[in-house]
């Protein structure tokens, strides 16, 4: 079985636009356009009122993956009597090869009682459309939301989503001809372990796709008490098996920088770099990271 070691830790910073110094950072999608890294994150007012939304969408670039310079305005921004009126999170960008941008994020109602998931396409970032709702779950049954989007063998499509179940996240499944849906539930690609670091919560993180390998998602798992971890776990190529499954996080945050912090290590993308996986994550819900990631035989 192969091992995924984390070799280089660096910070992830923001440069201008909308999601200044006030805002807490978190589930920062990042590829490759050209030359240039592209970026998508939430942020979160901080601190938040009772008013504020739980989330604004920003977009920026950076030449070097690392330090981001972003857009003026927001990206996605929550739109009053809507199923995102609350707030906007977890964006996932799927570039299609005719140039359009799909891009998957979690709307909150305007009561903040219940997420679904929302697709906006565009052909640029300050042109979006919010087309359809995704998934959403019926009323009283939890949230549906992080996207994770995979190609099979086959050309299909699977769209990987986080559902609350019985008081714990837990991680789904769905099936489409076309990234752009519509999506047919499957059953749930894996579950828990009742002895180990994932025994009660579950989350998506993001697929990574290299040539001779099977695809590993790193993922996120905690325990009753929410202490997330990111570990990894591989499927075959049409995601219908599991292939191997890490025993211990892969990576683990360190303690927390404040008292009140929240004990949270959450990824969110992967990026090619040579022989090396680029991760980008959160930290306690507040602040972005890197960790360049070394795949061991």
């Amino acid at each position: 079985m192969p091992t995924y070691t984390v070799e280089t830790l660096d910070d992830v910073t923001l440069t201008g636009g909308p999601l200044g110094k006030s805002f807490d950072l978190m589930s920062p999608f990042v590829w490759r356009e050209g030359d240039l890294y592209r970026i998508l994150v939430r942020g979160v007012p901080y601190p938040q009122g009772p008013a504020d939304p739980t989330g604004i969408i920003g977009g920026g670039r950076s030449e070097r993956g690392l330090n981001f310079t972003m857009d003026p305005t927001p990206t996605i921004a929550p739109t009053a009597g809507t199923d995102d009126a609350g707030g906007c999170e977890d964006p996932t960008v799927v570039v299609l090869p005719d140039g359009r941008y799909l891009v998957f994020y979690t709307g909150v109602d305007a009561e903040r009682q219940q997420s679904a998931m929302i697709l906006a396409e565009g052909r640029s970032f300050d042109a979006l459309t919010k087309m359809q709702l995704v998934l959403k779950a019926p009323p009283g049954e939890g949230n549906i939301k992080e996207a994770t989007l995979a190609q099979t063998s086959t050309g299909e499509w699977r769209l990987f989503y986080e559902y609350a179940a019985h008081g714990a996240s837990r991680i789904g499944l769905a099936g489409s001809p076309s990234p752009d849906g519509p999506w047919t539930v499957l059953p749930d690609p894996f579950g828990i372990r009742e002895d180990s670091w994932d025994n009660w919560h579950l989350s998506t993180g993001p697929m990574t796709m290299v040539a001779g390998h099977d695809p590993v998602m790193f993922y996120n798992g905690a325990t009753h008490d929410a202490r997330w971890r990111i570990g990894w776990i591989s499927f075959d190529a049409d995601f219908a098996t599991v292939t191997g499954r890490g025993l211990e996080p892969m990576l683990v945050p360190p303690p927390p920088t404040e008292r009140d912090a929240t004990d949270i290590a959450f990824a969110a993308s992967t990026v090619i770099e040579g022989d090396m996986i680029a991760l980008y994550y959160s930290l306690e819900d507040r602040m972005l990271r890197r960790a360049l990631i070394r795949r061991y035989e």
